[in-house]
């Protein structure tokens, strides 16, 4: 970890590299792994799928990176604005047409209910930065990286006296996310797997 740089805000120049990281990042995950699954086995749709999320959370100059050695995001953790959406209604109309196109006819349905349950758990009030995602690369997991990079975030919202909430969507996760200071409100099971999917809270500190 040593010989990486420090964190740095993400910008747009940085989508690609961020995208990537995402993408392989969750390629096992328990939640999106199933959902983004098709019988041909092609993954093509996969970049173009977080590509989405990663342009949406690169709206607001809260996101962070650390750089690996070889221009690859070694982490990546992606902030939404309090009260702001995901991503833009345009944004959102793409990447239906993407999934609509991508996915098995089966997986079309569960793909939009699992949507319908992030939303309809996420809270509401009081205003809190969302954790959409956060991600290691493959080639530097192991290092703490990740959560050096959260541990960064939360200071600057604790001094701005902002909560934050996140979904975990792999349980070998939620220790270390408990170990940053959050507690677990609730869980909603995935529509693919049953898999369940953590809602964790942090009042700032």
């Amino acid at each position: 970890m040593s010989a990486l740089p420090a964190a740095r805000t993400a910008t747009e120049a940085d989508a690609e590299a961020i995208t990537e990281t995402i993408a392989l990042a969750f390629a096992n995950d328990p939640v999106w792994a199933p959902a983004l699954s098709i019988d041909s086995g092609d993954t093509a749709h996969v970049v173009p799928f977080w590509r989405h999320f990663v342009d949406g959370a690169l709206r607001f100059e809260l996101s962070t990176l650390v750089d690996g050695p070889d221009g690859e995001a070694a982490a990546v953790a992606l902030w939404i604005a309090p009260g702001e959406a995901e991503m833009s209604d345009d944004a959102v109309t793409s990447l239906e047409t993407l999934v609509h196109s991508a996915l098995d006819p089966a997986g079309l349905a569960p793909m939009l209910e699992l949507w319908d349950r992030f939303d309809t758990n996420h809270p509401s009030d009081p205003p809190h930065a969302y954790l959409n995602l956060l991600a290691t690369h493959p080639a530097h997991r192991g290092l703490g990286i990740a959560q050096g990079l959260l541990a960064e975030s939360l200071a600057r919202f604790d001094a701005a006296g902002l909560p934050t909430y996140l979904e975990s969507t792999n349980p070998a996760n939620d220790h270390r996310y408990r170990r940053a200071g959050y507690e677990r409100i609730g869980e909603f099971a995935t529509p693919h797997t049953g898999s369940p999917v953590a809602r964790m809270w942090r009042d700032a500190r």
